[in-house]
C-alpha cells in the first residue's frame, strides 16, 4: 500500500509555531468574574496540523508541551521529536490496532473516520493518549492546534519577530531573497527526493542580540535542520525560541493590537480546554509571566536495527517524573546536567 503523502515540510514544522500564541493572549484578556478555580498542576498539549480536506490524512509532525506548576510560578515547555519510537495503543473509534511506530503516526491513526474520511478533533485524542503514555502525564488539561496558515498570518500581522538566533544556519529551502531554491533536475515534479535543492541559499548568521526576522524568514529559520550539529535536536530548540519569542510580543501588545494579531489567525486556532470553559482558562493564566517560561530540550539519540535507521529515543524518564509529580523546578536544581535549558 502506498504511504499517505506527506504535506511540504514547511507546512508540517512550522504550524505548530503559533499554538502557544494562544497563551499570552488568554494571560491578556481582561480578568472574569465569578469564575472557577483551575487547581493543581496543568498540562497542555501544543499540536501543529497542516491543513488538509477531511479526506487527507492530517499530520502532526512538532508535538510541545506545557507544564504549569500548581503554584503558577512560570511555566516548562519542552518538544518531542517527530521520529520518536514509541508504542501507539489501539484505538476503537478508527479501528487502529496498537503498533510500535514514530509517534507523528499517531495523529493520523487515529484520525480514520470512515472510507477516505478523516477527522483531527479524534486523531488528536489518539495522539494526546499516546504523548500521556510516554510522559507519564495520563490526561491532558488543555490542548491546542494552529494550522499553517493561521501562524502564517499571525507572523505576518506581528510584522516579524525579533530573536537571538545562536548558531550559524543555512536554509534548506529559501534563496537569500526569499524565493525557492531551484530544484535539481532528477527531482522535478515530486516529493520523493530527500534533499531536492540547490543553489544559492539564505543564511542566518549567528548573533547575540535579538535580530528582527520578517515573516517569510521567521518561518525558513524554525524549518531547517540539515547541517545543524544536532540536527532535529537543534531545530527543536529554535522552535521553543522562536514561541517564546513570539508570545513575549503578544504579552506587551496592547489589547486592540492582540484583536488584530490573533484575528489574523482566521479560525485556523482552536482550543479545547477539557472540563473548564475559554473564560475560566483566560482567569487562570492571565497572571503567568511570559517571560518566566522555561524551554527544555530533552535528551535523546536515535533508533537503529540492523543498520536501518527507525527513529529516535528519549532518556528523559527523571524528568518526565519530575513533571508527573509537578517537581521540576527541584529537578532541575537537583540534576543540572539531566536536560538542556534553552539560551
Amino acid at each position: 500500500m502506498r504511504k499517505p503523502r506527506r504535506a511540504p515540510l514547511r507546512t508540517r514544522l512550522a504550524v505548530v509555531a503559533g499554538s502557544l500564541l494562544l497563551l499570552p493572549a488568554l494571560a491578556a484578556a481582561p480578568a472574569v468574574a465569578g469564575h472557577a478555580e483551575i487547581d493543581g498542576p496543568l498540562n497542555v498539549l501544543l499540536a501543529g496540523i497542516d491543513p488538509r480536506g477531511s479526506h487527507q490524512a492530517p499530520l502532526a509532525d512538532t508535538i510541545i508541551v506545557l507544564h504549569v506548576p500548581a503554584n503558577r510560578q512560570g511555566a516548562y515547555l519542552f518538544s518531542l521529536p517527530r521520529d520518536l519510537v514509541v508504542r501507539i495503543p489501539a484505538f476503537p473509534k478508527s479501528g487502529s490496532t496498537a503498533q510500535r511506530a514514530k509517534i507523528n503516526a499517531a495523529m493520523r491513526l487515529g484520525a480514520q473516520a470512515g472510507a477516505g474520511r478523516y477527522d483531527p478533533a479524534q486523531g488528536l485524542q489518539l495522539l494526546s493518549t499516546t504523548v500521556g503514555q510516554v510522559t507519564g502525564i495520563g490526561a491532558f488539561d488543555a490542548s491546542a492546534v494552529i494550522d499553517f496558515g493561521g501562524f502564517k498570518n499571525v507572523v505576518a500581522a506581528l510584522g516579524g519577530v525579533s530573536m537571538v538566533i545562536d548558531q550559524r544556519v543555512a536554509s534548506e529551502h529559501r534563496k537569500p531573497d526569499g524565493s525557492p531554491r531551484d530544484r535539481v533536475p532528477q527531482c522535478q515534479g515530486h516529493d520523493d527526493c530527500a534533499r531536492p535543492y540547490t543553489g544559492p541559499q539564505k543564511v542566518y548568521p549567528p548573533s547575540s542580540t535579538p535580530v528582527r526576522l520578517r515573516a517569510w524568514e521567521a518561518l525558513d529559520y524554525v524549518r531547517q535542520r540539515y547541517g545543524l550539529p544536532h540536527s532535529d535536536y537543534d531545530r527543536q530548540r529554535h522552535q521553543r525560541q522562536f514561541l517564546t519569542a513570539v508570545a513575549g510580543q503578544l504579552h506587551g501588545a496592547g489589547a486592540a493590537r492582540l484583536r488584530s494579531v490573533l484575528g489574523a489567525a482566521n479560525g485556523s486556532l482552536r482550543f479545547n480546554g477539557g472540563r473548564h470553559t475559554l473564560a475560566e482558562w483566560v482567569a487562570e493564566l492571565r497572571e503567568i509571566d511570559v517571560a518566566a517560561v522555561t524551554t527544555v530540550g530533552l535528551p535523546g539519540r536515535p533508533v537503529f536495527e540492523r543498520g536501518k535507521y527507525l527513529g529516535e529515543r528519549l532518556d528523559a524518564s527523571g524528568f518526565f517524573t519530575a513533571v508527573k509529580n509537578d517537581r521540576v523546578a527541584a529537578f532541575l536544581l537537583d540534576h543540572p546536567g539531566a536536560v538542556t535549558l534553552d539560551r
